[in-house]
């Protein structure tokens, strides 16, 4: 145990102890007071004996009431040796129940009988008291003094008959030992209030065993166990259920500590975008089944335990009380707050996520909170799971309109690809996993039943062509949007070849290898238009037909320096982000063109080197040509220094911005 909980266990012992010596002191009043009332009738109660019997002897001659009074002397006997009874059991009961739980509890038992032993004999006395009075009054008996010592018994009995009675009022007897027991109650549970330790990382939290083993010991469990039907007797089961919600509650708090909740109170507007809380979601889906797991199932455990015999109703009751009040309606708030977020694709992700959680939990709930005491937690939990349902769907279904509402937005101006073309690939890649898909048709299965329509095999599928589809388009309309036909040419050959990197996938799977071979097509159909139109149109000047003159020599090299300038300084912004097709790509260019100008200047080289400053005209030599055309359609550095694209779906936040935001208000 932690040295907080060590002083927390004397605080809480001191506080016990300071209300045991208190009670103790009322108790010890409270018998002094009732031990001189008794005395008192037991010095009365010979005297009623020796009256009742001296009345028939020589005032009497009826055989009847000779049978009232016989019958009278039985139960006034049994009351003298029940009152010695209940004089041990007082002096017993001053000590603390904790010296020896069983005999304490013993004795209160005898208490309670010998106080109702005691209450039932003075009633029959009574009874037949009352039978004697009424004959002398019959009989017009008229000896006053007889009269008066049946009437100072009867007054003596009905008083005894009234001891039950209060010592079950406050400072009673018997109230002051169950004040004790209540006392002890407590005092065991702060005692052996031991924290779940919850360990949020855990990668087997969803493999536990169902039902948690008992948290305290079996001796532990039979000591409440007891205490609880001795007041359950006595109509304090109420008190008792409120001690125990009450320790175990603050127990179960303890035990949330390490977790640090906070986020789950934050307001619903830090909710408005999911993206500035996805971090929360992921820890809510840990928490709730560490919740669920480990701490409600050990609560739920021990109510069992600690109130079996008083019936299933009360210790769901009990265990109701306990999560209600721990926060388990805070944990299903968090997720309603979610499902009102605005709609976006990372609330989808983050909606299948919750979506998990609660059914990797469906069968815990239904067992802990499917009784009627939790029909608060049931209406949260429906009302969550409708949310979550309805809103991935939406989400779901309206993708391919928000791809296609990015039509009129402009393409990269470096020829690369879009953002968004490379975020939904992944995206729909993430739809497609083992984790996401089989969720995503479950939830969808649910939507149909509930519109009463059978779940059809290819609603996934049919929607992701569409997405695709959709992308697709939105390529063709920004490729016319570059008014520049080569950058143009290279826009599309990386498109195409970020859809050839598919294969592979899960998005290359589905859509096939004839789809992807497509692509791999229309990537070299559009590197050869890209190569023909730009480098290609530069160096044909170099290999017309021959017999240049000087002038014309230098002509056509200033020409093509001034063309090979501009073709360079504007290509060297634009980029190819695949490494294998951009090494290819200047391969291709210095294999096809390189040897162009080789030949080109073996030929007609001399002749510009004629003039003063040659240099004006041979601007570039053969290996300086070659590493400029090597070194052309490089990824620009990012200020870390990293070119990596970071297409982890739980950094959605950091690829997409702006430009992919689900407005579905606009639609």
């Amino acid at each position: 145990m932690s040295q907080v909980d060590g002083i927390d266990n004397l605080v809480a012992s001191r506080i016990v102890l300071k209300t045991s010596i208190e009670n103790s002191r009322a108790l010890a009043s409270a018998f002094d007071s009732t031990g001189q009332r008794l005395e008192g009738m037991k010095q009365r109660l010979p005297s009623l004996e020796a009256a009742v019997r001296h009345v028939p002897r020589q005032k009497c001659t009826f055989v009847a009431i000779r049978e009232h009074i016989d019958r009278a002397i039985g139960p006034a006997a049994a009351v003298l040796k029940v009152y010695d009874i209940i004089q041990e059991l007082q002096k017993s009961l001053l000590s603390h129940p904790c010296s020896d739980l069983s005999t304490y509890l013993l004795m209160v038992k005898q208490l309670e009988e010998s106080l109702k032993f005691l209450a039932d004999n003075c009633r029959l006395a009574i009874q037949w008291l009352e039978a004697i009075l009424e004959f002398l009054e019959d009989n017009a008996v008229h000896d006053d003094l007889y009269i008066l010592n049946v009437n100072k018994s009867l007054s003596i009995l009905q008083e005894l008959q009234a001891t039950d009675k209060h010592a079950r009022l406050g400072g009673g007897i018997l109230c002051a030992a169950l004040d004790k027991l209540e006392i002890e109650f407590k005092q065991i549970l702060v005692e052996n209030r031991i924290c779940v330790v919850l360990d949020s990382f855990s990668s087997s939290i969803r493999n536990q065993a169902s039902i948690a083993p008992s948290p305290l010991p079996v001796a532990v469990i039979q000591k409440l166990q007891a205490i609880v039907e001795r007041l359950d007797a006595d109509n304090r089961l109420e008190k008792c259920i409120s001690t125990y919600v009450e320790v175990r509650c603050l127990n179960t708090m303890r035990s949330f500590q390490a977790l640090d909740l906070d986020y789950l109170n934050q307001s619903f507007n830090e909710f408005d975008d999911v993206q500035d809380v996805e971090c929360y979601v992921d820890q809510w889906c840990k928490h709730l089944q560490l919740a669920v797991k480990q701490v409600f199932e050990t609560e739920y455990k021990l109510c069992s335990d600690v109130f079996e015999k008083n019936g299933p109703e009360v210790w769901m009751d009990c265990f109701a009380k306990i999560v209600t009040q721990s926060g388990i309606l805070s944990f299903l708030r968090f997720g309603k707050k979610i499902t009102g977020c605005k709609n976006d694709p990372v609330k989808l992700m983050k909606l299948l996520d919750i979506f998990s959680t609660l059914d990797n939990l469906r069968v815990d709930f239904n067992r802990l909170f499917g009784g009627s005491a939790c029909i608060e937690i049931q209406t949260m939990t429906r009302d969550l799971l409708k949310g979550v349902v309805n809103g991935a769907c939406e989400i779901f279904w309206e993708l391919p309109i928000q791809v296609e509402l990015q039509r009129r937005s402009s393409p990269p101006l470096d020829g690369s690809v879009p953002r968004l073309v490379s975020f939904v690939t992944d995206y729909c890649n993430h739809l497609l996993g083992d984790d996401y898909r089989p969720l995503l048709t479950q939830i969808l299965t649910i939507q149909q039943s509930w519109k009463q329509e059978k779940y059809q095999e290819e609603l996934v599928t049919n929607q992701i062509y569409y997405i695709i589809k959709q992308i697709g388009l939105n390529l063709d309309a920004w490729s016319k949007a570059h008014y520049d036909l080569t950058l143009s040419y290279l826009f599309m050959m990386n498109n195409h070849c970020h859809f050839c990197s598919l294969k592979g996938t899960n998005l290359g799977g589905l859509m096939g290898d004839s789809w992807l071979k497509a692509h791999e097509q229309y990537r070299d159909y559009y590197m050869t238009l890209y190569l023909r139109e730009s480098w290609g149109k530069i160096f044909a000047s170099l290999s017309q037909e021959r017999g240049f003159a000087g002038d014309l020599v230098k002509k056509r090299l200033k020409s093509f320096n001034e063309e090979f300038d501009h073709m360079y300084q504007k290509q060297s912004n634009w980029v190819v982000p695949c490494e294998d097709l951009r090494l290819k790509m200047c391969k291709l260019v210095v294999q096809a063109y390189v040897p162009v100008y080789r030949s080109y200047l073996q030929d007609y080289g001399f002749q510009a080197e004629t003039d003063a400053s040659p240099s004006r005209h041979v601007k570039y030599t053969t290996q300086g040509l070659e590493a400029m055309l090597s070194s052309l359609f490089q990824p620009k550095l990012s200020k870390s220094g990293s070119t990596k694209h970071n297409r982890l779906i739980g950094k959605i936040k950091d690829i997409v911005t702006d430009n992919f935001r689900l407005t579905l208000m606009a639609v």
